[in-house]
């Protein structure tokens, strides 16, 4: 027995240390479990990090050639969101971590200076935040990126011993204020420095200037002073200057010229002074040119009209004077002119289109003069033509009014002659059409009637003759009408009221006669009609009272009869003076007695003494209808009420879309001692269910609509499954009492919570950590409406009281009751607007109109008074905090591409090659120049001169579908210390501002630094 045991003890011992060995989990395991752990993966990509799988066939990772050492972490892109475990710390051969472009919030963890290999760290793109540890320890990094976060504290001058960086891109946080260190003079290996947005005072440091290997230099956004150096003509590498939205002053320095590889320059919206330096405009490689925003003055240099690269040249706001270069645009692709608001005289230059490729031509406010080229005839791709407030005279070419693909067209205020072409009917695309303060005349052609995408008609202050076309009722989309000061005659057209959607209609300081058209009633959205000074007859039709107007004017006319008394409440007896026959409380002229006979008089004392004893019966009768139907509606209710107290709930219909053990009996009982809130489709009560069923959230519909309510909501949440969704337990029917049952949500609805205090604090309940997590997740909830659900849904009433907390404020998006699931056809109920009286949410509103407009109306009223309502520019202004996310190359040579789906370069692996890391290394670099100024030019500037791609491709063979592109890249949350306000910016087919996060009057002041345009 004892030789038995001695034999087999050597076994037990190999035994158990084989399985002793085989439960112990590689440190690199483990570390990257505990990263996992951080991490909410809602796509589920992270689904093979599990213990069963090796580290190096983990998706993402990648290990070093021919061992098992992870060296690699490429997460871009992936909507992750949580924190950053200190656990990266433990993979001490680490030589590349990407996590740019999720949603990852806290600190980064001082234990990342640990990975001591890291060679590349990009951590942009997400809403970190805190005070950035002491990372210097990372003495092999080359490239840094940590841009576009939340970063608070002091500027982290430790950058400054990295020397071996290459890419140092630091910009977009919210640092406290202060200069710019000098230690940055050390890296010498420096080609890329992107500081934009950095609280950045004072002078740049001349410590730059000693980078001389450096190509990009972007220090804008910040309150730098003090002039330009001189010896930043010593970065003879450099391509590419960004400056602008700073402070700084003095003159363009001479030595600019010594920069002969310099592709691109902005030092816009600063106060610089002074002309063009000769040896500047003698550079010959431009390709965008951004001077806008400042004091500069002088001329043109003629050199630049020998320009053979450039694309974009943006100079407005300046007080540039002579003429212009006749030959620019010669030898250029020149897609954006902008040369608006100067002191440029004589003719216009005739070749900015003379490449095919202009798309937006600015040239308002000057002083040019003469005729118009004919050149731009053949200017197809023209999408903006604004030459308002300048002095040409004679006809406009011809071809310039049916411009294909132009959506404004604005040549007013100037002295053109001759008639409307009929080829305005070609401008298919055209949005806005502004021709007054002119001398056009002849007829409105009617092939103005197939502008179908039109909203804006500026013809007045010109000679126009003739009818009105009555082709204009199949203008749709017109919402002003602007005919005043013409020579028009004939009839208002009936038609008219095809223009559903019109605001304003004026045609006063005309001849038309006729009567006024009663179809006038069917613009349910007028707002101010204007028919004064024209030779109009007979009565005003009395329907036109069930206008919500709130300025009308039918002064000196021919009217007859009386006048409605809802028009007279509006703005009184002005508005109908000078009509000797109309009559107002029997009065005429606003005075005079009316001419009305004695036998008239009569018949009508006669007909009112039959007519008021049967208006009154039948005001009795119908009261005495009222009150039966209400007595019998309550004898049906208490007798269910009863039936529930006596037997229950009976057969009730129950319809189960969660896992959740209910009792009919026990919902319908739910007493009124539970209610806890009542809105526009019912009563909600909180209830306690027996057992462990937990608390739930109670419905009882009101009567009337409760079916149709229960099917929208059952129709759409019994559908549905996401965290930021309100979830739909049941819903339960019987005859006409419906109860519907939801997950509860202990915190209200976020109405509530803006307007409660903490306990005990006197301070607001929802801090700002808070407002970011609700935010983002009605962001998150929104995307996936929108973009994962197909059929998409538009919950059409999107508003803090539809917005409700958990216990940890997570936001959940309810109240489905109106909401429509988005469907191909055409004959949308969308075209009639839903929700709460008195509210309409953002993406109900850009629904029912071209999104272009309607975005630059809600972004109007996001950013507050004080700004120009100009046609085609939106009122966000740039260096106001906007941030525009977009992909963009970020090496000399490469094009620019405009907004488009991208992929990841064929056959990178999860790790990413260089040059994939390198496009996402670049998505935050795109400053905000999204609508930067108060008339919209920067946007087109912009978006003509910055490349963008879209999130690459997955890794691994895993291609993601368009529905799973990261939330964060469709919305982006701010936060912005100096307003003290957020906002939620979403662009996916609308632009939805959760405007509720602000619980003052105005919302002036907030506006997102981070915008997402795709």
């Amino acid at each position: 027995m004892r030789r038995h045991i001695l034999v087999c003890l050597p076994l037990i011992t190999l035994l158990s240390l084989f399985l002793s060995s085989s439960c112990q989990i590689d440190p690199q395991t483990q570390a990257l479990l505990q990263f996992k752990a951080g991490l909410n993966d809602p796509l589920n990509h992270l689904a093979s990090w599990t213990n069963a799988t090796l580290p190096c066939h983990f998706f993402g990772v990648r290990c070093g050639d021919g061992s098992a050492t992870v060296t690699e972490i490429s997460l871009s892109t992936m909507n992750l969101s949580g924190g950053i475990s200190p656990s990266v710390g433990a993979l001490r051969d680490l030589t590349r971590l990407e996590l740019d472009s999720n949603s990852l919030s806290g600190p980064v963890p001082p234990e990342l200076g640990g990975c001591t290999q890291l060679r590349f760290l990009n951590l942009s793109c997400n809403v970190l935040s805190g005070e950035l540890p002491d990372l210097s320890s990372l003495a092999a990094l080359e490239v840094l990126d940590i841009a576009s976060n939340g970063f608070t504290g002091r500027f982290p001058a430790w950058v400054g011993n990295l020397s071996a960086l290459t890419t140092l891109s630091v910009g977009m946080n919210s640092y406290d204020q202060g200069e710019t260190p000098p230690s940055i003079g050390n890296l010498k290996n420096l080609t890329y420095l992107y500081l934009a947005g950095s609280s950045l005072t004072g002078m740049m440091p001349d410590s730059i200037f000693r980078l001389t290997a450096l190509e990009t230099l972007d220090m804008s956004t910040n309150n730098l002073a003090g002039a330009i150096p001189a010896a930043i003509g010593n970065l003879r590498n450099l391509w590419k200057i960004e400056l602008y939205k700073n402070n700084l002053t003095g003159e363009l320095p001479p030595e600019l010229g010594k920069l002969t590889k310099l592709r691109e320059i902005d030092v816009s919206w600063n106060q610089l002074n002074g002309g063009i330096p000769a040896a500047f405009a003698a550079l010959r490689g431009f390709t965008v040119i951004q001077l806008y925003h400042n004091n500069l003055s002088g001329p043109i240099p003629e050199e630049w009209g020998d320009l053979r690269s450039l694309t974009s040249f943006s100079i407005y706001e300046n007080g540039f004077t002579g003429e212009f270069p006749a030959n620019f645009g010669r030898f250029s692709p020149l897609n954006s002119v902008d040369i608006s608001e100067n002191g440029f005289t004589g003719p216009f230059p005739r070749f900015l289109c003379h490449g095919k490729n202009l798309q937006y031509l600015l040239a308002l406010q000057n002083g040019f003069s003469g005729e118009f080229p004919e050149e731009y005839s053949a200017c197809k791709s023209l999408q903006r033509f604004r030459i308002n407030k300048n002095q040409f005279t004679g006809s406009l070419p011809e071809g310039l009014w049916g411009l294909p693909a132009a959506t404004i067209i604005d040549v007013s205020d100037n002295g053109f002659t001759g008639t409307m072409s009929p080829l305005i009917g070609q401008a298919q695309n055209l949005n806005q059409l502004w021709l007054q303060n002119n001398n056009l005349g002849g007829a409105i052609p009617p092939e103005i009637g197939r502008l179908g995408q039109v909203q804006k008609l500026y013809l007045s202050n010109n000679s126009f003759s003739g009818s009105i076309p009555a082709e204009i009722g199949s203008l749709s989309q017109l919402t002003a009408l602007h005919l005043e000061d013409n020579a028009l005659t004939g009839a208002l057209p009936a038609d008219i009221g095809g223009c559903v959607r019109l605001v304003e209609i004026d045609v006063s300081r005309n001849a038309l006669t006729g009567s006024v058209p009663a179809s006038l009633s069917l613009l349910s959205s007028l707002n101010s009609l204007n028919l004064s000074h024209n030779q109009l007859a007979g009565a005003i039709p009395t329907s036109l009272q069930a206008l919500k107007l709130s300025s009308v004017d039918f002064s000196s006319n021919r009217l007859t009869g009386n006048v409605p008394p809802g028009l007279l409440v509006i703005t009184g007896d002005r508005p109908f003076a000078g009509n000797p026959g109309l009559c107002v409380d029997g009065r005429s002229e606003l005075g005079g007695v009316c001419n009305v006979d004695g036998g008239h008089k009569g018949g009508l004392a006669r007909r009112s003494a039959v007519l008021v004893p049967v208006l009154i019966a039948a005001t009795l009768l119908l009261v005495a209808g009222i009150l039966l139907v209400s007595y019998r509606s309550f004898k049906l209710e208490e007798l269910s009420r009863r039936d529930l107290e006596r037997g229950g709930c009976g057969q009730w219909k129950l319809e189960s879309f969660h896992p959740l053990e209910l009792d009919a009996d026990e919902i319908c009982g739910v007493g009124e001692e539970s209610l806890i809130g009542s809105g526009g489709t019912g009563r909600v009560y909180r209830l306690q269910l027996k057992g462990r069923g937990g608390v739930v959230a109670v419905k009882r519909l009101w009567k009337g609509n409760a079916a149709r309510v229960m099917a929208a909501e059952m129709a759409i949440l019994g559908k549905v499954r996401h965290r930021n969704i309100l979830k739909l337990h049941a819903c339960l029917s019987l005859g006409e009492l419906h109860f519907i049952v939801y997950e509860y949500m202990p915190r209200g609805n976020l109405h509530q919570a803006l307007r409660r205090e903490a306990k005990g604090s006197g301070r607001p309940e929802l801090d700002w950590p808070r407002r970011c997590r609700i935010a983002h997740g009605a962001a998150k909830g929104l995307m996936y409406l929108h973009h994962d659900c197909t059929p998409a849904i538009i919950h059409r009433d999107i508003k803090s009281t539809n917005i409700l907390l958990d216990e940890d404020y997570e936001a959940k998006i309810a109240d489905f009751g109106i909401a429509k699931i988005a469907e191909d056809s055409s004959d949308s109920e969308f075209s009639c607007f839903a929700g709460t009286h008195g509210y309409l949410a953002p993406a109900g509103l850009l629904a029912q109109g071209d999104g272009e407009d309607g975005r630059v109306q809600l972004r109007r009223g996001a950013a507050g008074a004080g700004h120009r309502a100009e046609p085609d520019r939106p009122a966000l202004r740039r260096g106001q905090g906007h941030r525009l996310l977009a992909v963009r190359q970020a090496r000399r040579g490469e094009p620019r591409r405009r907004p488009g789906p991208a992929r990841r370069g064929d056959g990178q692996g999860a790790g990413g090659h260089a040059q994939g890391a390198q496009d996402r290394r670049a998505l935050h670099r795109q400053a905000p120049r999204w609508a930067a100024d108060h008339e919209g030019r920067g946007e087109d500037a912009y978006r003509r001169r910055r490349g963008a791609l879209q999130p690459a491709r997955a890794a691994a063979g895993e291609d993601l579908q368009h529905q799973e592109l990261p939330l964060n890249f469709w919305s982006r949350l701010c936060r912005l210390p100096t307003h003290g306000c957020f906002c939620s910016c979403i662009e996916l087919r609308t632009v939805i501002l959760l405007m509720s996060f602000v619980t003052e009057p105005t919302i002036g002041s907030c506006t997102c630094r981070y915008f997402v345009q795709l």
